[in-house]
């Protein structure tokens, strides 16, 4: 099946918005087994949206466009599709009172203007809008008209906002397509997370050994960010289940401690979850990294079972004051050394009373660097009652990256030595 998404909207093109309905609706899309074959971001102007939906309709089984469904000047998707179908625009009387209440209980006036947003093409399918004032449309699409070669087209109207395209999708678009347009067989697909090696790397370990299941039709893929990469084995009905299970118990082997999750998991998540199954606590002193470790953890839900006291201790002064750093220490070696890193650990282990204490101190740069100690040098230390461990890394990137990245470093120290006990 050929599915297609179009996202219109000038202020994409500009880069004023960042485009999120594209990997949401894909992501969507895939969970319930339909994959995305083409996507394409356009402005808002006539010709572009005839281009791209009449190319669209040609090629694909379906087809969805976000935006240009509202009350400005700019928004032309609807008529313009309309004009392009040659059907007329009829008012539609549950919209319009949908439209209405939105205002009223607001206690605000509805614009005259608004109420075009109640006018759908004839035939159409309307998704009524609980959270705007829009509705999403869906057109079935006559065989032959548009497409090359046999079968119609669903061609789906969604408003451009997110706050009501996403559940206008899932509670009304979602149902519609597996009633219009069912798969022949369940997609499986299966997420690996990995930290710690690069993607030709993994590729390396992993590509030969599954190549038996890759050659019988399983796809295997790989998405590369930095600090992690994921592993994705994908395929249909049950032939597809059985080689994603086989091949994740094969990735399992050859990858071992390099794999943290599965899907969606996101390493504080795992770090937090662990902590709390041992029933374990952390404490965090950062430098470099300015709370970023600290933040990451706090956006978990339950992190406050796991999370005692978190330190940003940016300069000299506050290293020997919050966390009992000694000044010859700075001195000796600097802030940005193993001794400070293992210093600054031990210090947060013995003001909390956790069981585990990070440590990061670094040079994010650009400046501040010495021929010894290059930009995104990084110590990252962890604390025990039993032991104190300093990892030396370099993270060369700009300043937001070298934070996710050390952040990452340390939430993988903390996941392996929580795994070891």
């Amino acid at each position: 099946m050929q599915m297609e998404i179009i996202n219109t909207g000038s202020e994409l093109m500009l880069g004023f918005v960042l485009n999120t309905h594209q990997q949401w609706l894909c992501r969507q899309l895939t969970d319930i087994g339909y994959v995305v074959n083409r996507q394409t971001a356009i402005n808002d102007s006539g010709a572009a949206i005839d281009e791209a939906v009449r190319e669209a309709l040609a090629r694909a089984d379906v087809v969805i466009t976000t935006g240009g469904l509202g009350p400005t000047s700019d928004d032309i998707t609807r008529d313009r599709i309309a004009k392009m179908l040659g059907c007329k625009l009829r008012e539609d009387a549950e919209a319009l009172r949908n439209l209405e209440d939105f205002f009223q209980r607001r206690h605000r006036r509805a614009p005259e203007s608004t109420r075009v947003q109640a006018l759908v093409p004839e035939g159409a399918i309307v998704l009524q809008n609980a959270h705007g004032t829009a509705p999403g449309l869906v057109m079935e699409i006559a065989s032959g008209r548009f497409r090359q070669a046999g079968g119609g087209s669903l061609l789906v109207m969604l408003p451009g906002p997110p706050r009501e395209l996403r559940p206008m999708f899932t509670e009304q678009v979602v149902p519609l397509l597996k009633e219009k347009c069912p798969l022949p067989s369940e997609f499986v697909c299966r997420v690996l997370k990995t930290t710690g090696l690069g993607e030709s790397l993994i590729e390396e370990r992993i590509a030969g050994p599954l190549r038996e299941l890759t050659d019988a039709g399983m796809d295997l893929g790989y998405c590369a960010r930095v600090g992690e990469v994921d592993v994705r084995c994908a395929g249909f009905g049950q032939q597809g289940r059985e080689q994603t299970e086989a091949a994740e118990s094969k990735i399992r082997e050859l990858l071992g401690e390099y794999i943290y999750g599965t899907g969606d998991d996101g390493l504080e998540e795992v770090v937090v979850k662990l902590l709390t199954e041992q029933g374990k606590t952390l404490a965090i002193a950062e430098s470099c990294t300015g709370g970023f470790i600290g933040n990451r953890i706090t956006n978990v839900p339950g992190a406050s079972a796991v999370l005692l006291a978190g330190w940003v201790t940016y300069s000299n002064a506050a290293k020997q004051k919050c966390l009992r750093v000694n000044e010859a220490t700075l001195k000796d070696h600097g802030a940005v050394s193993e001794a400070a890193a293992r210093e600054m650990a031990q210090g947060a282990l013995k003001v909390s009373g956790a069981d585990f204490a990070l440590s990061v101190t670094g040079i994010a740069g650009p400046a501040g660097e010495t021929e010894e100690k290059p930009v995104g040098t990084v110590f990252i230390a962890l604390a025990t009652k039993r032991s104190t461990t300093v990892q030396r890394q370099i993270n060369r990137y700009d300043r937001e990256t070298f934070k996710w990245v050390t952040s990452q470093q340390a939430l993988e120290m903390i996941r392996r030595a929580a795994m070891a006990r």
